[in-house]
């Protein structure tokens, strides 16, 4: 791996799992600004929570070493989390303010999977050994 493509990995992880965990520890405290963003984008409360608990376990497994498979299972939860609240702003018809997070975090989870070094990447899912 290249130099600058590890110190990209390392600085868009960073940034990503800061965000992650940050807004993860927000929703697990249930804090009175989020709940009424939540609420007002039509959710119930207690999705904040479970939010939140997704959050932090796949910041955990993203900066945990090996466990590749549980890597890419975390990277996806980013994805679909980020693009749904994407969605969920659009839907709501919020002002353009309300998407940077959510694009910044989408964007930080796109490069961190592509620059992340090959012992975090899974080689062979599929490959099944023989009884």
């Amino acid at each position: 791996m290249k130099k600058r493509d590890n110190i990209i990995y390392w600085v868009s992880t960073a940034w990503l799992c800061l965000g992650m965990a940050s807004t993860g520890v927000v929703q697990l405290l249930q804090l009175e600004e989020e709940a009424q963003k939540i609420s007002e984008l039509g959710y119930p409360l207690y999705l904040l929570p479970f939010l939140g608990l997704c959050k932090v376990l796949g910041v955990t497994a993203v900066l945990l070493p090996r466990l590749p498979l549980i890597k890419e299972w975390a990277y996806a939860g980013f994805f679909f989390l980020m693009t749904s609240a994407l969605f969920s702003h659009l839907a709501h018809r919020d002002p353009l303010t309300e998407y940077f997070g959510p694009g910044l975090l989408l964007v930080l989870t796109a490069v961190s999977r592509y620059f992340r070094p090959a012992q975090r990447k899974v080689t062979h899912p599929l490959t099944f050994k023989n009884a």
